[in-house]
C-alpha cells in the first residue's frame, strides 16, 4: 500500500462541493419505506420561499442533520423530508412590489394572471434558500421535496378544510379581527408583533345630557370616539354607582350613550370609566356582544376614516384624524388632561404597519374541540417538549385558546373551497370544484375570494408531506415522525396546530418529541436583525471558515434551554479544530505501514498510555451516545473537542512520537498505528453528524474504509477496554508533567533546554509509578533526567519548587539562567498585574457602574479581578523563591 501524503492545510472549499454532489448522486439521503429497519423521520420546518438562510436556520437545520445522520449510523431507516412554504403575505408583497416597478397593480392583471405571475416568481427565486441549505450539508431526501402549494399538499389542505367544515368546526362570522391596512388582510393574534411605544393618554369629558358633569374617560385612540356606543364602569366601583344605568353625551357627535356595568373594566386604568367602541377594540367587541350594543365602523380597510366618521373627518388617515379630533376636542373644552403613556402597540409581522382592529366577515376554526385531545396527548407524555419548561407554556396557551381566523384577503394561497349558489343561497365546501348546486341544481356558483392562512397548510405539514389523505407507504411507515426541531416563537403558530391536526385527521400525534433550540442573540443580547445590522450571514461564515466549522461552532455554543450570544470566536475555534484533525490525520497516516493493520489493540502488550487512550475513547463513545439521545449536542461537541485535542493530540501523540522513529521496533510501530486506527475510526464516526465533510474526506483516505462514512455503523463502547486504573495513573503522571512545565515557564527556561528535575514524594506507590514511566515524564517535561527522591531524603541546595497533589517538584537553582534578569522580568510583570487589578477594583468600587452596567459586564469585571489576584499571588510566590536563590 502506498503511503498517503495529505496537503498541509485543510481546504474545506475543495472538499465540500465534491462530497455533497456525490452524496446526492449516490442517493445516500434517500429513505426506503419498505425497509426492514426501524423508521426514524423528521419533517423540516419549511422555510418561506421568500427567505434566505440566517443563523437561526443554520442552527435549526444543523441539529436536524445531526439527528438524521446519527440515527442512520445507528441502524435506523432515517428520512428527512424537505420543503418550502408558499408564505402568502410575504410572497404576494414581493410580486406586488415587482409590479409596482412596472407601474402595475395586481388588479391590472386580474386574479388568474397575477397568480401565474407569482408562480413564475417562485420558479425563478423560490429555491434560493434550498440551495443555501444544501451548502450547509443537510442530508434531506430531495426526492421527496414538498411545497405547501404543490398538488400533494393542496389535496391535503382541501380534504382537511372540507372535513372540518362538515363537522361544523369551520364557520364564517362577523368578528373583530387584526387587520393590516397595508397588506389588506386579516392576521391572527400570533401574527401580530407587539412593541412598547411612547404615546399619550387622553382624558376626555363626556357630559351628562342636561349639561351637568358626566364622566371622564381615558383613551389612547381618540379618533375612535366617533364609533363609541357606550361608557362602561366596573359594577363594584363605588365612584360610579350613581352613574350606572344613566346616559352621557358623546363629545363632538352629540349621540347619547348608555352607561353600563361590566367586569371587563379595569378600575385602576385611567379614571376607571371605559369608552366602548365595539367595532374598533377587541375587549370592547366582547363587551358589546354581551350587552347588545350596536357596531359602528368609522375606519375602513385602508386605515382611512369612512362616511360614518362624518364629513369633517371622512377621507382622513386614521393618525391624521387623531390630530384633527384632538384639535376639535380642545376647541370644545372636552380635554381634561393629557399624560405621557407607554403601551404595547401591535404591528403586522410582515410589513410592520400598525394593525387595526377591524370588523369583518371572516372564516374561523372552532379550536376548543381540537385543543382538548392535544392537551391530553401532552399530559399523557405522547408528546414531549425538550426542554420540559415549554410543556407548561404550551398547555397554558392551549387551555385558553381562541377561535382561529383562517381567511386572508390575498390572491396567493389556497383559495377557500366554499361555493355559494346565487340562485338559492346554498353554501357548502367541496373536495372538487362543483359544476352545479347540490340543492337547486343551478349553475351560478361563486367561490369565496379569500385564501387560507398560510399556517393552515403548515399545520398539515407532517401529514401532507407523506401524501395524506392517501394511505401512502410513507405515511404507514414513517408517521408519526420522531422529533420536531424548531424555535420557541412558533410553538403556537405551528407546533400546537400540527398536534391538533395530526390527532384530528390521523388519530395520532405528528411527532413524539418537540426539541426547542436556543435563540441566537447579537452582542447586544437582543434577537439578531438584518435591518438593525446585527445579523450574521451563515453563508459568509461558510465561505470564510468552512461548513464544518460553522456547524460545529454553532452547536458548541448552544446549550439546552438557554439563549446564546453569538461570537465569531467559536467559529474560529472550530476552524482551528478542523485543521487540528487534518494535521493529526496527516501525522498518523504518514506512519501507516505498506500493508494495512490487521490486528486489534488486544493483540498487543499495551503500555499504560495505550490503555489510557483506549479507555478514554470508549468512555467518550458511551457518553456521546447518551448525550445524543438526550439532545445534548453541545455536550457531544465539547467532549469530542476535548478528547481529540487534549487527550489524543496533546498527550497521546506526543507520548508515542519518540517511539515512531526510524530505529523503533516494528512491533512497537504496528501497535501504535493499530491504536491510531482504532481511535480515528471511532472518533470520525462520532464526529460525522456534526462535521460531515472533513470526516467523509478523511474516512476515504484512511486505508480499509469502504463506502461513505454516513453508512458506517455508530460505534459501540467496549467496556473491556475501559480501564479506571490506567486513567488514575495517567492523571497522576500528567499532573506531574503539568507541574514541571509550569515551573519551567515561571522561570522562563528555553522550551528546548533539558534540565534535571527532582520529584520529592512520600508515596511508595507514586514513586514506583513515576520510576516505571520515567521516559514518559522526561519526554513530555523536556528533562535531561528525572530524579525521584524519597520524602526522607534532603532536597538539593537552593531551588524553586511547586506542589502537585502530595508531591513536590524541585528545579535546582543552577538550572536557571541569569536569575537577576528573571527577577527583573517577574517584578515588571507583577507591577503590571497590580495596575490592572487596581483599575478593576476602582471600577467595581464605582456604585454607578455596578448599578447601571449590564449584569454580564459586571460579572466579567469580577472575573478579571479574581484572575488578576491569582496571577499576582503566584508571581509574588515565585519572586520570593528566585530572590532566595540570588
Amino acid at each position: 500500500m502506498k503511503k498517503l501524503s495529505l496537503e498541509k492545510v485543510y481546504q474545506p472549499a475543495d472538499v465540500e462541493n465534491r462530497w455533497y454532489e456525490k452524496w446526492v448522486s449516490d442517493n445516500l439521503f434517500r429513505a426506503d419505506s419498505s425497509s426492514r429497519k426501524k423508521p426514524y423521520s423528521i419533517v423540516i420546518p419549511p422555510p418561506n420561499i421568500t427567505g434566505s438562510l440566517h443563523l437561526g436556520h443554520a442552527l435549526d437545520n444543523t441539529i436536524q442533520d445531526i439527528l438524521i445522520r446519527g440515527k442512520k449510523m445507528m441502524g435506523f431507516e432515517a428520512l428527512w423530508i424537505p420543503g418550502t412554504d408558499h408564505a402568502g403575505i410575504a410572497t404576494q408583497n414581493k410580486v406586488e412590489k415587482q409590479l409596482a416597478s412596472e407601474k402595475l397593480t395586481r388588479y391590472d392583471l386580474g386574479r388568474e394572471e397575477f397568480v401565474k405571475r407569482v408562480w413564475k416568481w417562485k420558479d425563478e427565486y423560490g429555491s434560493t434558500i434550498i440551495m443555501q441549505l444544501k451548502r450547509l450539508g443537510v442530508s434531506c431526501d430531495w426526492t421527496r421535496e414538498r411545497f405547501t402549494l404543490d398538488e400533494v399538499c393542496s389535496r391535503a389542505v382541501r380534504e382537511a378544510f372540507v372535513r372540518l367544515y362538515q363537522k361544523g368546526l369551520i364557520y364564517k362570522g362577523q368578528r373583530l379581527i387584526n387587520w393590516c391596512p397595508r397588506c389588506l388582510t386579516a392576521l391572527s393574534d400570533l401574527e401580530v408583533e407587539h412593541e412598547e411605544k411612547a404615546s399619550k393618554l387622553y382624558y376626555l369629558r363626556y357630559n351628562a345630557p342636561e349639561g351637568s358633569q358626566g364622566v371622564v374617560i381615558a383613551t389612547t385612540r381618540p379618533e375612535t370616539i366617533l364609533a363609541d356606543t357606550a361608557v362602561c364602569v366596573h359594577p363594584e366601583d363605588e365612584r360610579y354607582h350613581a352613574l350606572a344605568g344613566k346616559e352621557v353625551v358623546l363629545p363632538l357627535v352629540g349621540r347619547k350613550l348608555p352607561v353600563i356595568s361590566d367586569r371587563a373594566v379595569d378600575p385602576a386604568f385611567g379614571t376607571g370609566a371605559l369608552k366602548i367602541t365595539p367595532a374598533h377594540d377587541p375587549v370592547d367587541f366582547e363587551v358589546g356582544q354581551a350587552h347588545g350594543l350596536p357596531l359602528i365602523v368609522v375606519i375602513n380597510e385602508k386605515g382611512i376614516m369612512n362616511e360614518e366618521a362624518g364629513g369633517a373627518y371622512e377621507g382622513l388617515d386614521r393618525f391624521r384624524c387623531r390630530e384633527k379630533i384632538l384639535e376639535d376636542l380642545e376647541g370644545g373644552g372636552f380635554i381634561e388632561k393629557i399624560e405621557d403613556y407607554t403601551h404595547s402597540v401591535g404591528h403586522c409581522y410582515r410589513c410592520h404597519t400598525v394593525i387595526e382592529p377591524y370588523l369583518s366577515w371572516q372564516w374561523f376554526v372552532k379550536m376548543k374541540e381540537l385543543a382538548a385531545p392535544a392537551i391530553e396527548a401532552e399530559k399523557q407524555g405522547r408528546v414531549r417538549f425538550i426542554p420540559e419548561k415549554y410543556s407548561a407554556i404550551y398547555r397554558y396557551w392551549m387551555e385558553n385558546i381562541r377561535d382561529w381566523c383562517i381567511s386572508r384577503q390575498l390572491w396567493w394561497g389556497h383559495r377557500i373551497p366554499v361555493w355559494t349558489c346565487s340562485d338559492c343561497s346554498h353554501r357548502d365546501a367541496f373536495l372538487s370544484d362543483p359544476v352545479e348546486c347540490p340543492s337547486c341544481h343551478g349553475h351560478r356558483l361563486e367561490q369565496e375570494t379569500d385564501v387560507l392562512d398560510t399556517w393552515f397548510s403548515s399545520g398539515l405539514w407532517p401529514l401532507s408531506t407523506m401524501g395524506w389523505p392517501q394511505e401512502t407507504d410513507d405515511l404507514k411507515f414513517f408517521y408519526p415522525t420522531n422529533v420536531l426541531v424548531t424555535a420557541r416563537d412558533i410553538i403556537f403558530l405551528w407546533v400546537a396546530r400540527m398536534i391538533m391536526m395530526g390527532l384530528e385527521f390521523r388519530g395520532e400525534v405528528p411527532f413524539r418529541d418537540v426539541y426547542i433550540h436556543a435563540t441566537i442573540l447579537g452582542k447586544d443580547r437582543r434577537r439578531m436583525s438584518k435591518s438593525l445590522g446585527t445579523g450574521v450571514d451563515p453563508l459568509e461564515l461558510i465561505d470564510k471558515y468552512g461548513t464544518d466549522a460553522t456547524r460545529f461552532g454553532l452547536i458548541y455554543m448552544t446549550s439546552q434551554g438557554q439563549d446564546i450570544v453569538y461570537t465569531d470566536e467559536r467559529i474560529q475555534m472550530s476552524r482551528n479544530f478542523a485543521n487540528k484533525i487534518w494535521n493529526a490525520a496527516r501525522f498518523c497516516l504518514s506512519h501507516y505501514p505498506e500493508s494495512l493493520p490487521s490486528k486489534k489493540p488486544g493483540d498487543f502488550s499495551l503500555s499504560l498510555a495505550d490503555r489510557w487512550i483506549l479507555s478514554r475513547m470508549n468512555k467518550v463513545v458511551a457518553s456521546a451516545g447518551e448525550a445524543f439521545e438526550g439532545y445534548s449536542f453541545d455536550a457531544i461537541s465539547m467532549m469530542l473537542y476535548d478528547f481529540f485535542w487534549d487527550d489524543f493530540c496533546d498527550w497521546y501523540i506526543e507520548i508515542v512520537k519518540p517511539l515512531l522513529n526510524e530505529g523503533a521496533a516494528e512491533i512497537e510501530r504496528e501497535r501504535i498505528v493499530t491504536i491510531f486506527d482504532y481511535v480515528f475510526s471511532r472518533f470520525l464516526r462520532l464526529l460525522h453528524p456534526l462535521m460531515p465533510f472533513i470526516t467523509e474526506e478523511l474516512w476515504s483516505l484512511f486505508p480499509g474504509r469502504e463506502g461513505s462514512i454516513s453508512c458506517a455503523s455508530w460505534p459501540d463502547a467496549d467496556g473491556a477496554l475501559i480501564d479506571e486504573g490506567a486513567e488514575k495513573n495517567i492523571t497522576m503522571l500528567f499532573d506531574a508533567v503539568r507541574g514541571i512545565r509550569s515551573l519551567r515557564s515561571d522561570v522562563a527556561l528555553p522550551p528546548r533546554k533539558k534540565t534535571v528535575i527532582y520529584l520529592h514524594t512520600d508515596s511508595g506507590e507514586c514513586a514506583r509509578l513515576f520510576d516505571a514511566e520515567r521516559a514518559l515524564i522526561e519526554n513530555l517535561g523536556v528533562l535531561e533526567k528525572l530524579v525521584i527522591v524519597d520524602a526522607r531524603e534532603k532536597l538539593p541546595g537552593k531551588a524553586v519548587t511547586t506542589i502537585v497533589d502530595v508531591h513536590q517538584i524541585v528545579l535546582p537553582g543552577e538550572e536557571i539562567d541569569d536569575i537577576a534578569k528573571q527577577i527583573e522580568r517577574m517584578e515588571k510583570e507583577a507591577e503590571k498585574v497590580g495596575r490592572d487589578l487596581e483599575g478593576v477594583r476602582r471600577k467595581l468600587a464605582n456604585e454607578a457602574f455596578v448599578k447601571n452596567a449590564p449584569e454580564h459586564v459586571v460579572d466579567a469585571e469580577k472575573a478579571r479581578e479574581a484572575l488578576a489576584m491569582g496571577q499576582r499571588e503566584k508571581l509574588m510566590e515565585r519572586l520570593a523563591m528566585l530572590k532566595a536563590l540570588a
